[in-house]
């Protein structure tokens, strides 16, 4: 895990920074994610926890957003649903293939790289926020607004 921080440091990734959240502690990383240009997330600068589980890369890392965010892919705590993240095989509900899910040649960077493609293209079928999901489909006007309260929040936190 250790040359995983290495080479994001030689080779960094447009879009996001990560490092660890204490030296102590290779399982636990910071990472900040930049809201991807031309979508509503565009200019936020959105935080987050990626904890490695001990039996990685077995098993997947959970994401976590500490800073606020609107999104029908994000739990309202702030835990990340995306395919990837979910443990390897088949679905017990038959919604995702087991290609889908999570595999041990994902990396940090695939990872983040399929949380900014869910900013940019939220899945309202399979919701987290099932709120945000419904608004998404309903009420796009008000989604918008209550994403751009999460960008201009992230960005008064620098």
């Amino acid at each position: 895990m250790a040359s995983s921080q290495a080479n994001l440091c030689k080779n960094p990734v447009h879009g996001f920074s990560a490092g660890f959240v204490d030296e102590s502690n290779v399982f636990e990383w910071s990472v900040t994610i930049m809201g991807p240009e031309d979508t509503l997330y565009d200019g936020g600068f959105f935080n987050a926890i990626m904890s490695f589980p001990q039996d990685y890369p077995v098993n997947p890392p959970t994401v976590k957003f500490t800073s606020e965010i609107w999104h029908p892919n994000v739990y309202t705590d702030g835990k990340v649903c995306i395919s990837i993240l979910h443990p390897p095989g088949d679905d017990p509900n038959g919604y995702e293939l087991a290609s889908e899910r999570w595999m041990p040649v994902h990396t940090v960077e695939s990872i983040v790289l399929s949380i900014i493609a869910m900013l940019s293209s939220p899945n309202d079928e399979s919701p987290a926020n099932v709120d945000a999901a419904k608004e998404w489909r309903e009420q796009r006007d008000e989604f918008k607004k209550k994403v751009k309260r999460c960008v201009k929040k992230s960005q008064d936190m620098l």
